[in-house]
């Protein structure tokens, strides 16, 4: 594998707007800031802790919405930008995926909603960016217990574009590890304490992003 500095100049594009991590999170445009309630409090909305989160499925399938709020997002400067991502690719024989067509057959992902784009050759090793199509996704989380085998840069957020906000989220009422929690609008995301961590290193934590209090981190 590349070394740390050797791989800040490869992500060099992945810096050039800023934090890009935002932008393939896609939630900025769809809430910003909610107006707040008659108490003058602000308003609150639903997220999912991707460090509480187990991949169940239930997203998938418990939303109100015939095709589920929750979606992957793939946190670049966290990923390993792997040729056999396990995220990406079905366990094939011998546990890896080094190698394998990428034919939908081949795919984890259940819809085609991961674009695989290659970034470079060093040596012998190739180096792949994985996207996630929003439109596509379905929020099963496959990708996302694929991918703890590795990095762990895939995980699950509600898309604030398309949740309703309801008073009682059907699917935090079915998470089987309390995942989902109120947040405050103005800080409608929440990330993985790797991809948190690999920001705050370079000073590029996007804003809308919702740290737990220390005393909620256990």
């Amino acid at each position: 594998m590349p070394s740390s500095n050797d791989k800040t100049a490869d992500r060099r594009q992945f810096l050039v707007n800023g934090a890009r991590v935002a932008g393939a999170l896609g939630l900025v445009g769809g809430v910003g800031y909610l107006a707040g309630n008659a108490q003058g409090r602000e308003e609150l909305v639903w997220q999912l802790d991707p460090d509480k989160c187990i991949a169940c499925g239930n997203c998938a399938t418990k939303c109100v919405l015939d095709i589920s709020a929750v979606k992957c997002v793939n946190c670049f400067h966290a990923c390993g930008y792997c040729n056999g991502c396990t995220g990406y690719f079905e366990k094939v024989e011998g546990g890896t995926s080094q190698g394998a067509s990428t034919s939908a057959e081949n795919q984890l992902c259940p819809t085609g909603a991961i674009e695989r784009k290659f970034i470079e050759k060093r040596s012998t090793s190739l180096y792949f960016e994985y996207t996630i199509i929003e439109p596509l996704c379905i929020g099963c989380g496959k990708c996302v217990e694929g991918c703890a085998k590795m990095n762990g840069s895939m995980y699950l957020q509600v898309m604030h574009n398309r949740c309703l906000n309801c008073n009682e989220c059907s699917i935090a009422v079915a998470c089987p590890t309390q995942a989902f929690r109120r947040i405050p609008a103005s800080t409608p995301n929440m990330m993985k304490k790797i991809g948190i961590h690999a920001l705050k290193a370079i000073d590029k934590l996007p804003p809308e992003i919702y740290e737990l209090p220390e005393e909620e981190e256990a």
